[in-house]
């Protein structure tokens, strides 16, 4: 497996083994003791999948005080997937960084907590498998406004398609401290 760190702290890439021949390809997308060797020791307790249609953008969304890692694989289809630093004491504060990950490339993206999280889909579909440092907490959960102009996303479709809260986020400027990262 490769592993590479992203431009902000915290932030990896990972590119698992693929073993594929004329039958197709097997691959592991976890294995707790091979990527704790590999740099990533986190503990996973839950999992999920998102199914969504070309230009179905959702986030920037993050969770405090009950604070997710996740670590992202698209399964079928493509997307563009955005990490947003919001630990007010990093030197990269509402900096971002993104990356394609798709079913072809079958690239591993890991968020630690301190992050917003955001992606839109740029194929027809796209099924997307992530894995939670922490349970869903909707009362922990915020939403960051896609398009702050503060933090600047260059994202690949200019009209996405949003969720009613989604479209009404705040701007990392309006949220309140106390619900950002140390």
């Amino acid at each position: 497996m490769n592993v590479t760190s992203g431009p902000l702290a915290g932030l990896l890439i990972l590119e698992p083994d693929v073993f594929g021949d004329a039958r197709g390809f097997f691959l592991e997308t976890w294995n707790r003791a091979r990527y704790r060797d590999a740099g990533l020791d986190a503990d996973f307790v839950q999992d999920n999948v998102s199914f969504s249609r070309r230009s179905i953008l959702r986030g920037l969304h993050f969770q405090n005080p009950k604070q997710q890692g996740k670590l992202l694989q698209v399964l079928l289809g493509e997307v563009f997937d955005v990490a947003v630093d919001i630990r007010r004491s990093s030197p990269t504060f509402g900096k971002w960084h993104g990356l394609t990950l798709s079913a072809e490339n079958k690239r591993q993206f890991y968020i630690p907590p301190g992050f917003a999280h955001g992606f839109v889909v740029l194929s027809d579909t796209a099924l997307f498998h992530y894995k939670c440092t922490e349970f869903y907490s909707p009362r922990d959960e915020m939403a960051i406004r896609w398009d702050d102009p503060d933090i600047g996303v260059q994202w690949p479709v200019k009209e996405p398609l949003l969720s009613e809260r989604d479209a009404k986020g705040l701007r990392l400027h309006d949220a309140p401290p106390e619900r950002l990262f140390a």
